[in-house]
């Protein structure tokens, strides 16, 4: 695999605060800072993308669904939320300071799981050239998968980073190892930092 810089771009997704546990359980800050390094090295641009929702949850989706995160079953005394956990400007919606977010990289504030519904993010590529997407972050199952689908729709090319995404361990194996590779590529760090030199 080769990767042409100047057609590249990372999208470091959900890298936040409200997600550390989940990141550092992953193990995921190391594999995601060496990319960060060595994307920057290949002036590869960086686009982060990061829920972003109004306090009062005018903005939240509305979706109907069986179950919470942990599929357990919505109830009288467990409700499905209207609002969200974290809102636009909480410490909980803020990068993790260990990954050097930088003033000229692209902030791609979403309302939606998939980092492509609603936001600049397609414009943002197309205009720079770029039809491949380096994709990290999580959870896997959820806005790393709806992106590559909506990516793959939109006919780019998408390199889902596997030590560099986070998220439940028994659905991140599985659309790792058996989703993915029938709609992309699925590489490590040190493949995709060979495949840009």
């Amino acid at each position: 695999m080769e990767l042409d810089p100047r057609r590249t771009g990372l999208v470091v997704f959900d890298m936040l605060e409200a997600y550390r546990t989940a990141i550092e359980e992953a193990g995921t800050v190391v594999p995601v800072q060496r990319l960060l390094s060595g994307a920057r090295r290949a002036a590869v641009p960086v686009f982060w993308a990061r829920a972003d929702h109004r306090p009062d949850g005018a903005d939240f989706a509305r979706t109907l669904t069986d179950s919470d995160q942990r599929l357990r079953p919505w109830s009288a005394g467990s409700p499905q939320p209207d609002r969200p956990p974290h809102g636009s400007g909480s410490p909980g919606l803020r990068v993790l300071r260990e990954l050097d977010q930088r003033a000229e990289d692209y902030q791609v504030p979403k309302h939606r799981w998939s980092a492509l519904s609603g936001t600049h993010l397609e414009l943002s590529m197309r205009s720079r050239g770029i039809d491949t997407i380096l994709l990290v972050g999580g959870s896997t199952h959820v806005g790393i998968a709806s992106t590559a689908y909506a990516a793959r729709d939109l006919d780019f090319q998408i390199v889902v980073v596997r030590d560099g995404c986070h998220g439940f361990a028994e659905q991140r194996a599985f659309f790792l190892d058996k989703v993915f590779p029938r709609m992309c590529r699925v590489r490590t760090v040190d493949e995709v930092l060979a495949a840009l030199s």
